[in-house]
């Protein structure tokens, strides 16, 4: 691309967002939006509190969420895992797991069949 033609589709991009920006500033909701940030961080202000208190405020969980994020405690990628309890009919032994890598169900497994120790699972 030569350096005009470069010049001039910039200088329309431009005009276009310019356009944008006038048709933005004309917007009754955006007017609106705007005044209600203002009054609020004023008033933020006048009572020394910051965006985080007023989020904690207004939405409590989200703030318990946010602190357990930032200190590494938390884990919200991950479902916490149920505990599974197998209860051999041939023997009354008891397994307690939370997977499926467990060794006695391992071996339960090889011995009686995936579909077999699985109908084994209680409650």
């Amino acid at each position: 691309m030569s350096k005009i033609a470069e010049f001039r589709a910039a200088e329309k991009a431009l005009a276009e967002q310019l356009a944008h920006l006038e048709s933005l500033k004309k917007d009754a909701a955006l007017q609106q939006e705007i005044q209600f940030e203002e009054k609020l961080r004023e008033l933020m202000g006048a009572y020394g509190k910051s965006l985080r208190d007023v989020v904690a405020i207004l939405d409590p969980e989200s703030a318990r969420g946010a602190v357990a994020r930032a200190t590494g405690t938390g884990r919200t990628k991950r479902r916490l895992r149920v505990v599974k309890v197998y209860k051999n009919p041939h023997t009354g032994e008891v397994v307690e797991t939370k997977g499926g890598n467990q060794k006695t169900l391992k071996a339960w497994k090889a011995q009686y069949g995936s579909d077999a120790v699985e109908s084994w699972l209680q409650g």
